[in-house]
């Protein structure tokens, strides 16, 4: 009679615990590379003027953040409608855009309210 035991390549006995830590070791290694692919790069377009000649600062990203819902809808059908403005100074206008993205979202406070 056979022993059903599965082994590794080298005849030892494949256990349990060493499935698990292999498995767990494949998930891990699957999810960092997922991360590292959704990892953001640089804009080439920071502190560039647009074809107006203005640069989007803290200001323009709050509005933009705010009424991010509604061109965000808005883009889906139109080509000429971005949700982000490229042309920006950096930092601030992220800060902006995520205030006014939190805003009207609810931010941290949706889920205290419950």
């Amino acid at each position: 009679m056979r022993d059903a035991t599965p082994r590794d390549a080298t005849g030892r006995e494949v256990t349990v615990r060493t499935r698990r830590r292999v498995t767990m070791a494949l998930a891990l290694l699957v999810g960092a590379v997922a991360l590292a692919g959704c990892a953001p790069g640089a804009n080439p377009d920071v502190g560039v003027a647009s074809a107006t000649g203005e640069v989007a600062g803290f200001w323009l990203g709050l509005w933009q953040g705010v009424i991010a819902p509604v061109t965000f809808v808005i883009s889906l059908f139109s080509d000429g409608v971005g949700i982000y403005e490229v042309h920006n100074n950096g930092g601030w206008y992220d800060f902006g855009y995520v205030l006014g993205l939190g805003m009207i979202v609810g931010g941290g406070s949706a889920a205290s309210s419950r």
